[in-house]
């Protein structure tokens, strides 16, 4: 298999836990998001993925998947233990809904598109800027932190999808200076995964393109 992504891209950092926690792997096939006006933009990239996103996940056989819930829902499929979601309906439900509320309600409002269009469309400063990625990782993580257990991970003793999209979030939050004093129990599920050796083989800073 082959992983196109971007070493700080939380999107990509999600499957590349997940590929760790099911001892797969996958050669890293780094596309830069800012050298050279973006290679995603590049129409050899956009072969790949017409959405000209990253990750793309390309299997044995070249089929090439995209967007990172459909990459994690296949691992799961295809490759069920260790299991990232619970047997019970309602529990999985539960896991599931802390992944949407990272994944579609918080990461797409940081992500470099959005941001680049506030600041040349709109001309707001990066003062501006950093109010806005404030205002809405810290919404979602409120939530967050209410909905996740008060023990081990996000969802029990082993790490599962939420902490497969929250562990990005968090580095991105970090990233953007955003508070996270708050958050007791999100900070214990951090201390918890840096120190879990899939955790740490996918963190940003242990890739080949990290700058």
């Amino acid at each position: 298999m082959k992983l196109y992504g971007y070493w700080r891209s939380t999107s990509s950092y999600r499957v590349r836990i997940a590929l760790a926690l099911k001892g797969l792997t996958a050669d890293a096939v780094p596309v830069h998001l800012v050298r050279g006006g973006g290679e995603h933009h590049q129409p050899s990239y956009r072969a790949i993925n017409p959405q000209g996103r990253v990750p793309a996940l390309e299997l044995d056989d070249a089929t090439v998947l995209i967007q990172s819930p459909a990459i994690l829902e296949y691992l799961e499929e295809t490759h069920p233990a260790p299991a990232l979601l619970p047997q019970d309906p309602v529990e999985r439900a539960r896991v599931r809904a802390v992944a949407a509320i990272i994944g579609c309600d918080i990461h797409p409002l940081h992500n470099s598109g959005p941001l680049g269009f506030l600041r040349k469309s709109f001309g707001h400063s990066e003062a501006e800027v950093a109010e806005w990625i404030g205002t809405w990782v810290g919404q979602g993580l409120a939530a967050v932190e209410q909905l996740i257990g008060d023990d081990g991970y996000c969802f029990g003793r082993e790490p599962g999808l939420a902490d497969v999209y929250l562990i990005p979030q968090l580095y991105a939050a970090r990233r953007f200076s955003v508070p996270l004093d708050a958050y007791p129990r999100i900070r214990r599920v951090e201390a918890l995964a840096l120190d879990h050796p899939a955790f740490k083989a996918a963190h940003p800073s242990a890739q080949v393109d990290a700058e």
